[in-house]
């Protein structure tokens, strides 16, 4: 099939569309589209490259993700060593590296320098050919790096095309984690009871080095370009200042902060104004790195063992200080995850006051083992967030039995913020308030999961109206949502008549929702909206399930014991049946209709989809298949009865063939519904 030539410049536009605005995001923090509207190009360029696959190459947009999982990493010899840089801890050592600096050029008079941040991240080198991407590896020893190109990939800061490029560019820079996305990842791993990293640049590390891509690509890494290796054919600029903006005109992120100065007063000027800045900074730096500015006089000074004799890193100081811990307080997140909380006499760190610092949860106090009135090391843990980093044992004081300081610290066993029991399941390491429908700490996160498109679908209830009605106490539990009028609804701010009439029908339209819906909206631990329709199409009514005891929920396809326990904590709490009882009384869903799917023409049989259909949306495809009793499972196996293919089917098309699956094109598919029973 002939790609028509408006395709191909449509094709081409979208690409230059989603690049542009990744670089503007990235590497000017200026974006210039909403998400919305870089969503929907990035699908429509999807959805063109589908249908003609052709148009797809390696360095398209669509392409940073996607590839598969990785055993190992390979190794990689760089061209040119990627060497560390020595270290200045003082005014003496600077005053000392600048007086070697000139001895060695045989100069007089002051040198130029060109000056940056000293990123705290993980040093890698990007290899562009004839302007594409073609991989990238980690500075490793130096000598040899690991390669880690499918990752860097996924890193939208890095342009997969350089236009006005030479034949061959290495470009060295740094690939690090933002405070924001690192606060993210942090706060998404409590919430589901996952490792805690220390501070972004473990964080940024871990992410780069993950075998599978789409890890790396969740984790948003970040990257800086802060100079080049090998290059071929190119005529140089004069300094090092020049070759930074030549990489920023070609839209690789290079340090806002960089500058150029003269002499060691212009060094210090600098490092002070960094530090004036460093707290406020969207990324974590250690220190400045000063280069002699003149790339000819680089070459001259040349390199000493492991590090060039032309730059050096002035470091900062370690950010930690002595207090004492005056209580250990619980805070009870949004999804019910408490977290220890160190209460502090509070100190300078960093040059902010510091009363209070995370524990993380219960097995990292005990392993530090923090108790109260002891004297601990606080450390600002990416010089944002405070953190109790050890005890000094030898300043515990000697145990008063007549008091409870200094006894060991013990997670409560029921909710500071409700008074529910607190469990903690198997394999977790957070431990969590059980009444999710009626925790004031958990409110407004039931809410709006209660309201969301895949559970009660009550359209137009937001953050900001959730918030409203909390604060206001006009709802405390998703029952409340029914008790709520026109009256009240239009009494919140910016809400129009139209607006509060259309909330108030998106409420009453969501009434007697099918029972899988109901189950998924209730927000119960590690069921999501397939578990919740196994446990529908198994169990048949409410009541059925709540009754369920382990080993009855065991029998359900796909639940294993922890989901199992998970259900049973959860209808245990009588909060959370209270609730369940006034959302009967709304008719808040619909018991029965399952049984339905159970004599569904494909019950019992597991399908696959992969690539894209020509008419049906895989939604639709899915809800087709869920309506006559089947299941749609995510991944190729023994068990899969059917895999439905379309264009670009990939490794699970390749899988089905290799397990002699049957597989079936959207006409084929669709012919199992017009035959009026399954073919045996």
């Amino acid at each position: 099939m002939s790609v028509l030539p408006e395709l191909t410049e449509r094709v081409r536009v979208l690409r230059d569309l989603i690049e542009d605005a990744n670089y503007r995001y990235y590497a000017l923090d200026d974006p210039a589209i909403p998400d919305a509207e870089y969503d929907r190009h990035l699908r429509e360029l999807q959805d063109l490259e589908a249908a003609y696959p052709e148009m797809c190459s390696a360095d398209s947009p669509t392409q940073r993700v996607g590839a598969a999982p990785l055993k190992a990493f390979a190794q990689v010899v760089h061209a040119l060593p990627m060497l560390s840089l020595g270290n200045a801890f003082s005014q003496g050592d600077v005053v000392a590296f600048d007086r070697r600096v000139r001895a060695a050029l045989e100069r007089e008079g002051e040198v130029e320098y060109a000056v940056e941040p000293k990123f705290d991240g993980l040093a890698v080198t990007l290899r562009y050919e004839q302007g594409r991407f073609v991989g990238g590896a980690t500075r490793g020893d130096g000598t040899t790096g690991e390669d880690v190109s499918a990752n860097l990939r996924s890193i939208r800061a890095i342009p997969l095309r350089l236009e006005a490029a030479p034949p061959l560019l290495e470009v060295r820079g740094e690939v690090l984690m933002l405070r924001r996305d690192f606060d993210k990842l942090n706060e998404r791993a409590r919430e589901s009871g996952e490792k805690i990293f220390a501070n972004p640049r473990n964080a940024a590390a871990g992410s780069l080095r993950q075998l599978d891509p789409r890890i790396s690509a969740r984790r948003r890494l970040h990257f800086f370009a802060y100079g080049i290796g090998r290059v071929e054919f190119l005529a140089l600029p004069e300094t090092h200042a020049a070759l930074m903006d030549w990489l920023a005109s070609m839209h690789l992120p290079v340090a806002a902060q960089r500058r150029v100065v003269t002499g060691v007063a212009g060094l210090m000027a600098y490092f002070e104004e960094l530090g004036a800045m460093r707290a406020g900074l969207p990324f974590d730096i250690d220190g400045a790195v000063y280069k002699v500015n003149a790339l000819a006089d680089q070459e001259s000074l040349g390199f000493v063992a492991r590090a060039p004799r032309f730059a050096i890193a002035h470091k900062y100081p370690a950010q930690e200080e002595l207090t004492v811990v005056e209580g250990i307080d619980i805070q009870v997140g949004r999804t019910g995850a408490l977290t220890p909380v160190a209460r502090l006499k509070p100190v300078f760190v960093g040059g902010v006051s510091v009363a209070n610092a995370t524990l993380h949860n219960e097995d990292e106090v005990r392993r530090r083992d923090v108790r109260v009135g002891d004297t601990v090391i606080v450390r600002r843990a990416g010089d944002v967030i405070p953190e109790v980093a050890g005890v000094l044992l030898e300043r515990r004081p000697l145990r008063d039995l007549a008091s409870p300081l200094h006894e060991p610290f013990a997670m409560p066993r029921t909710c500071p913020e409700c008074g529910a029991p607190v469990l903690r399941l198997e394999g977790e390491s957070a431990a969590r308030c059980s009444n999710g429908l009626a925790c004031p700490a958990q409110r407004k996160q039931a809410l709006l999961h209660f309201a969301s498109r895949r559970a009660m679908d009550i359209e137009g209830l937001g953050d900001k109206l959730v918030d409203q009605l909390v604060d206001r106490k006009l709802v405390q539990t998703p029952a409340d949502l029914y008790a709520l009028d026109l009256e009240r609804i239009a009494g919140l701010e910016r809400m129009a008549q139209k607006s509060a009439e259309n909330l108030l029908a998106a409420i009453v339209a969501s009434r007697r929702r099918p029972l899988a819906r109901f189950v998924f909206a209730l927000g119960i631990r590690h069921v999501g909206a397939q578990t919740a329709k196994d446990l529908a199409r198994h169990f048949g009514t409410q009541d059925a399930l709540m009754q369920a005891d382990t080993e009855a929920l065991l029998r359900v396809p796909d639940v294993g014991p922890v989901v199992a326990a998970s259900i049973v904590a959860f209808f245990q709490e009588s909060h959370n049946r209270d609730v369940i009882e006034a959302l009967r009384r709304a008719e808040a869903w619909l018991d029965g209709e399952v049984q339905l799917v159970k004599r569904g023409i494909l019950e019992g049989k597991t399908f696959v989809l992969t690539g894209t259909l020509p008419t049906l949306t895989r939604d639709q495809a899915k809800a087709r298949i869920e309506a006559e009793g089947g299941k749609v499972a995510g991944s190729v196996s023994a068990k899969t009865d059917f895999v439905v293919a379309g264009l670009l089917a990939g490794t699970k098309f390749a899988k089905a063939e290799q397990l002699n699956i049957r597989i079936l094109d959207e006409s084929a598919f669709l012919q199992l519904f017009h035959q009026g029973e399954f073919p045996q």
